[in-house]
């Protein structure tokens, strides 16, 4: 099955192809000649994840699935959330967006966080849903520099490293992307 992947994200890319193998063809904007930049302008991540399924399926017309992520934090009332990427502006920084982050948890010793990953697949005229979540805590300082985003920063409950010290197949065993990804491999295999 070819799907295209709604991302212009290198990093995202390489995970799910590593994840989907090579049972599915994934293709990447990039291959399908997309070059504009897809509007996520909702304020929730399956908002944000349908409108950007729906904008590839609608102008391509091509079966695909798009992804929204975000880190919420439990006392920063779930921020950065649905504005992870942009969370000190909209250049996407992920150093910056890190550095806002945790000059806001300086001072906070309840550190619980989570991410979340939201998966919205469009086959046919169908639209389908999947979720991914994994609990953790904010580390103080960051600590290693595999993975992207927040992962120098976010510790997953129940191991000693952080997602960056990580090998990217370990990570994917239980990252909240892995799991939703494995959602969408179950349900794309059951067909």
């Amino acid at each position: 099955m070819k799907l295209v992947f709604a991302t212009n994200n290198a990093h995202k890319l390489e995970e799910i192809k590593e994840m989907l193998g090579s049972r599915h063809e994934i293709v990447s904007l990039k291959e399908i000649q997309c070059h504009e930049d897809i509007p996520e302008e909702q304020d929730t991540l399956e908002g944000n994840a349908l409108q950007k399924a729906r904008y590839i399926h609608e102008k391509y017309g091509l079966d695909c699935f798009a992804d929204d992520t975000g880190l919420e934090i439990k006392a920063l009332n779930n921020a950065p959330g649905v504005y992870s990427a942009r969370y000190a502006g909209n250049a996407h920084d992920s150093e910056a967006n890190m550095k806002k982050v945790l000059q806001e948890m300086q001072h906070i010793s309840e550190r619980q966080a989570r991410f979340r990953t939201v998966i919205a697949l469009i086959l046919g005229e169908k639209e389908y849903l999947f979720e991914g979540i994994v609990n953790g805590e904010i580390l103080t300082s960051k600590h290693g520099s595999e993975g992207f985003g927040y992962d120098p920063i976010f510790r997953p409950e129940g191991f000693q490293e952080s997602f960056a010290e990580m090998p990217l197949h370990e990570k994917n065993k239980i990252s909240h992307r892995g799991r939703a990804v494995r959602e969408l491999c179950r349900f794309l295999n059951d067909l």
